[in-house]
């Protein structure tokens, strides 16, 4: 069960009380709780902050498993080719894909964005479904078998890149219009509102029904730790039918685990579409870039349906005696790899601007979603991530995100306003690691201020409080949320 609607009132209460006294009083050296100046517990990162600041392994590691993760890095970064190839061990690309490495989507372990003009995305792309049309696509939906059911022709993702000798499904198309939205003290912030289409159609028309979501490949820092948030502790906060009337509700999504075998609670991607690090790492090798793991053996041509009749003839990599393109070890290194990507140190915590920030996040009802802080569970098999105070700034749970950023593609229980409340750590280091600002599932937004102003629905009542501040106020907010 949520916080009762008593306790929230009281916690807001107290995040005003904060508020006054930090406005009063100025910020020591010693003030700010020393957990909270390492977000992702004993594995938090105090590097450089340069563009690799994403990059590192968690600080609690022992060093003779720094080499699984060194190992780990090198298959996340490197070139897939197309089969046949002499290269055994790095052949089975496609035949059709979005890219030819994990780093290539998730370049510097950050971000991704929108295409800029006529340049291929490839930190971006396109989800495709369908409703269901048959009682097996409804019993599938209904048991957890899959979260959506694909188009009959592209699949569940539109690839826009082939090995030679085969086409591309298409070509991802984006306009844009502005949105003016008026804030307080005659401030006025030009929001930009994306439109989506598909040239090039390769392989016949889409389904009549059928519905696209863009998605831009988000960070890869803390995913470890994020898994090891007990299950009870994100349910805690949920509220599916806004059962104390806040207004704020919070639905888990249940997905199925391929490495579990059985229905879980969704904890990554925008949708909560994935149960675990492994599962999500091998959809993204069978989406992105048409490989086989342990995890989904079948993806040896990818995403390739019955009606991509050269696709499904085209050479795989199933050499190497596994019957898989990625071999157990290599899948397992790049899992590890994936899971230990360690969350930086918090910048300038104290700085009296952060501090009088902090407390305007909470009492405009910021954390009702962004939740702060949670307690890893004990596992001996991930001492990295095991029995740690985090600070994530996230619920993991789906929240109606209104109108203005429903994609209106449902994805297991998440309708098409739903969205996965996104962690905020790492958040003010985009620009340093991935070069831009863009932000939100489709990165239509440029800083954390437009991200905020797009928020709708259940968030309306926290926007708008936003948007009614003082400048002197939204600057300190946006200090606080840039400083974690």
């Amino acid at each position: 069960m949520r916080l009762t609607k008593s306790a929230r009132s009281n916690h807001l209460a107290a995040s005003i009380v904060v508020l006054a006294t930090v406005l009063a009083q100025p910020a020591k050296a010693d003030q700010s709780r020393a957990d909270e100046r390492r977000p992702g517990g004993e594995a938090t990162v105090n590097k450089p902050l340069n563009s690799s600041i994403f990059s590192h392994p968690s600080a609690n590691m022992r060093f003779e498993r720094q080499l699984d993760f060194r190992i780990g890095d090198g298959i996340f970064r490197k070139l897939w080719a197309s089969s046949p190839s002499s290269t055994t061990s790095s052949d089975g690309l496609g035949p059709l894909y979005n890219a030819r490495s994990c780093q290539s989507c998730h370049l510097k372990d950050g971000r991704g964005r929108p295409p800029a003009g006529d340049e291929p995305a490839v930190t971006m792309f396109l989800r495709l479904s369908i409703p269901p049309q048959t009682d097996a696509d409804r019993q599938a939906l209904d048991k957890f078998l899959r979260n959506v059911t694909p188009e009959p022709t592209y699949g569940a993702q539109l690839q826009n890149f082939s090995v030679q000798g085969l086409l591309a499904e298409g070509r991802m198309e984006i306009q844009y219009s502005d949105v003016k939205v008026q804030l307080a003290e005659g401030e006025t912030v030009t929001l930009r509102k994306p439109s989506y289409a598909i040239a090039d159609l390769n392989y016949g028309p889409l389904h009549p029904q059928a519905m696209i979501s863009p998605r831009v490949t988000p960070q890869m820092i803390g995913l470890g730790l994020l898994e090891m948030i007990p299950e009870a502790d994100i349910l805690r906060h949920a509220d599916p039918e806004d059962a104390d009337r806040d207004g704020i509700a919070g639905l888990p999504n249940r997905v199925w685990s391929h490495i579990h075998g059985k229905p879980m609670l969704g904890r990554f991607g925008w949708k909560a579409g994935s149960a675990t690090v492994a599962d999500q790492t091998a959809e993204a090798f069978a989406g992105d870039l048409g490989l086989s793991t342990p995890l989904l053996p079948a993806a040896s041509h990818g995403e390739c349906t019955s009606g991509q009749h050269a696709c499904l003839s085209a050479p795989n990599g199933d050499d190497e005696g596994e019957g898989i393109e990625v071999p157990r070890q290599m899948f397992e290194l790049t899992v590890f790899y994936a899971r230990n990507l360690a969350v930086p140190a918090r910048r300038k915590p104290d700085d009296p601007a952060v501090r009088r920030g902090q407390a305007l996040f909470a009492a405009a009802g910021c954390a009702s979603c962004h939740v702060p802080q949670f307690r890893t569970s004990v596992d001996p098999a991930h001492p990295e991530q095991s029995d740690q105070t985090i600070w994530p700034y996230t619920d993991l749970l789906l929240h109606d995100m209104g109108e203005g950023l429903a994609d209106n593609r449902p994805e297991g229980r998440a309708s098409g306003r739903h969205w996965r409340t996104a962690p905020l750590w790492g958040i003010g280091l985009t620009r340093t690691v991935s070069g831009h600002d863009f932000m939100l599932h489709d990165g239509r937004a440029r800083g954390v201020l437009e991200a905020i102003l797009w928020h709708g629905g259940e968030a309306q009542s926290a926007r708008d409080r936003v948007a009614g501040m003082s400048r002197q106020d939204r600057a300190d907010l946006l200090a606080f949320i840039n400083s974690l």
